[in-house]
């Protein structure tokens, strides 16, 4: 981050239950609808398995599973967005994909203590937006942990 002139943020802004969340649009490569996952046996509970993604086998991380949020049935809504962190290629199941917004960077203020069910190491900040309040994660602590690792034994 630069001591210049604050810039804008461009996230991806996704909903899990009633929160609305966002990751930086550079690392969403795509936002997929629900299709076949097929299920890999000895992984992380939250890991749903691994889809054929034009060629490519990418993992599929539920991510309401990964926060501790209760599972619902999928929807039209539903949508696997495919994230690119430290060279892998991950797909997260989202209850809906919004849009894409920029936000100024003075609207982020760091993550407090607790934010609803997601681990405080799993976020950037808080973005406060009018009325709305978008939680932005960090991947690399959300995907590079406990679960993902043995997953790159799937795609190689």
């Amino acid at each position: 981050m630069s001591t210049e002139a604050l810039t804008d943020i461009k996230v991806i802004v996704f909903q899990l239950k009633d929160e609305e969340y966002g990751i930086p649009v550079q690392q969403v490569q795509s936002i997929e609808r629900m299709m076949h996952i097929t299920r890999v046996p000895k992984v992380a509970k939250f890991v749903k398995g691994v889809m054929n993604l034009r060629g490519v086998v990418t993992p599929i991380i539920d991510l309401r599973k990964r926060f501790g949020i209760e599972e619902v049935a999928y929807t039209e809504s539903t949508r696997i967005i495919i994230v690119g962190v430290a060279d892998m290629e991950v797909g997260l199941i989202v209850d809906a994909a919004n849009d894409v917004i920029d936000i100024p960077e003075g609207a982020i203020e760091p993550p407090p203590e607790v934010v609803g069910t997601v681990e405080v190491e799993y976020l950037n900040g808080v973005a406060k937006l009018d009325k709305r309040l978008l939680i932005l994660l960090n991947l690399e602590k959300v995907l590079i942990s406990d679960g993902i690792k043995e997953l790159k034994l799937v795609e190689g």
